[in-house]
């Protein structure tokens, strides 16, 4: 099972528990046997942020605990993971987001790199996913 669908099973799992409706497929022994996908910790990720209203892009590199600036969204990487038996796969990182403009965090969670909408930046000017974790 790929990382993108064991961290949408426990989303979903996580739903279901505070709906009270239990959404393990063979029981919980098989839930959790699907989502132990060992996964190893990259330094630094990439990033692709899209600015709506001008369709500028800007790849950027950022390291872990790192705060980048892009336009008025600041981006903080938490973490980013990548299966380990298959590092070019399903990179997945903990992103915090605030925009200048606004109080608060527009985005505070995991963003996988083959499915960003997933779990999307919700803002009506910048769109940001995630492209790979580095290595280096």
């Amino acid at each position: 099972m790929t990382t993108v669908r064991a961290i949408a099973l426990a989303m979903a799992v996580g739903a279901g528990a505070a709906a009270g409706v239990s959404v393990l497929p063979a029981g919980r022994a098989a839930a959790e046997q699907v989502l132990q996908v060992p996964a190893t910790s990259a330094p630094s990720a990439t990033l692709r942020v899209l600015d709506k209203i001008t369709g500028d892009t800007t790849d950027l590199e950022i390291g872990r605990g790192q705060t980048r600036m892009v336009g008025r969204l600041q981006i903080v990487l938490g973490d980013c993971r990548f299966p380990t038996n298959n590092p070019n796969s399903d990179a997945y990182a903990w992103l915090e987001i605030r925009d200048d403009s606004l109080t608060g965090t527009v985005f505070s969670g995991w963003m996988v790199a083959s499915s960003p909408a997933l779990s999307a930046l919700d803002h009506p000017r910048y769109d940001v996913w995630v492209l790979r974790c580095n290595n280096s």
